[in-house]
């Protein structure tokens, strides 16, 4: 299906070119708004008054995230597989949609490294989101690219302005293909976007998969906790609260239009640093276990440029790593 086909079947009264007011609440799609970081935001935005339309095809994400938040009349959720336009253009087509937020992608480490052909389907999902978004007259798309778009870096911090060419990773490769399709689109066809450059993030709802709730999880069973290498290699932790504030935030700033932002924090933690502090907070007896390091896909270093994020969207990381380990902890004693 062409731009031009759908376009065809749209009203021709459509909303559009307008940019988003606080007093004036729109209907906004999350793809993966069953995942961690997605179904994160769309509680978010829901307190802010928005109607939330949620795509998820559940492969990661999970209707436990966001059982509570369809009790919510603004919320719907539609499962169904970006990747396939027959089963996604029903939903644009039957519903005004006014922003997107694209999260929808297969993600971790080791499901990524296993399994790259699922990684590389995820362009046609991106390429079906913005056709129907350009030809919907969507007013911006939000894209959650990442900090492995910069590859093994020779810089830092992490620029914005740095091109991305070290790149090898097919996850790493998709997001740096959605960025520039993204930016394609905007030439082309117009499509407003702002680029989501996320460093690593935690939190509550976050899958076992990921390194702070891997490492919880061990220490609350007193299980060794297990790390790849020497533990040396660092990364910038970002609690969800800020991240979803940040992105948020986004949507009533017209200076983050047509922009690539870094999410993160600037303070570096080593590995072996996060599962030290785990063990101490949760009062584990585990002791560090050391496995040979992975062959690829575990950057030495990760330090983003947030001054972008600080000034731009008036957004500083407020949780230290301490804090936001004890909020998570919190949560997986809860559920």
């Amino acid at each position: 299906m062409k731009i031009n086909d759908i376009n065809r079947d749209m009203s021709t009264d459509r909303e559009h070119g307008a940019e988003i007011n606080r007093n004036n609440k729109k209907t906004i799609l999350v793809t993966g708004g069953a995942g961690f970081i997605g179904s994160n935001l769309v509680e978010k935005l829901l307190k802010l008054g928005f109607r939330v339309i949620i795509v998820d095809n559940l492969q990661t994400g999970k209707l436990g995230n966001i059982s509570s938040l369809l009790s919510n009349t603004k919320c719907v959720f539609f499962r169904c597989d970006l990747n396939n336009l027959d089963e996604i253009t029903p939903v644009f087509l039957k519903n005004k949609i006014d922003y997107v937020y694209h999260y929808a992608a297969c993600v971790g480490v080791e499901r990524t490294l296993s399994n790259p052909v699922a990684v590389l389907a995820d362009i046609e999902g991106i390429k079906n989101v913005l056709s129907l978004s350009a030809a919907t007259r969507v007013q911006r798309i939000f894209y959650s690219s990442s900090s492995e778009v910069y590859g093994e870096s020779l810089g830092f911090p992490q620029n914005e302005m740095v091109t991305p060419l070290n790149s090898r990773l097919p996850y790493a490769v998709v997001k740096n293909v959605g960025e520039v399709f993204i930016k394609t689109y905007q030439k082309v066809y117009g499509l407003n976007y702002t680029i989501f450059r996320f460093f690593n993030t935690y939190g509550p709802r976050q899958s076992g998969s990921f390194v702070v709730t891997k490492f919880i999880k061990q220490a609350l069973k007193g299980e060794n906790i297990t790390i790849y290498g020497d533990g040396s290699q660092t990364r910038t932790f970002l609690y969800i609260d800020d991240n979803v504030r940040a992105t948020a935030e986004a949507l009533f700033n017209k200076k983050a239009k047509n922009e690539v932002i870094n999410i993160g924090t600037n303070i570096e933690t080593t590995i072996r640093q996060l599962a030290e502090v785990i063990i101490r907070v949760t009062g584990s007896k585990s002791k560090i276990k050391y496995l040979s390091p992975l062959e690829e896909g575990d950057m030495s270093r990760r330090l983003p440029d947030i001054r972008m994020m600080k000034e731009m969207l008036r957004v500083k990381p407020s949780i230290n790593i301490e804090e936001g380990i004890k909020k998570t902890l919190k949560y997986l004693e809860e559920i």
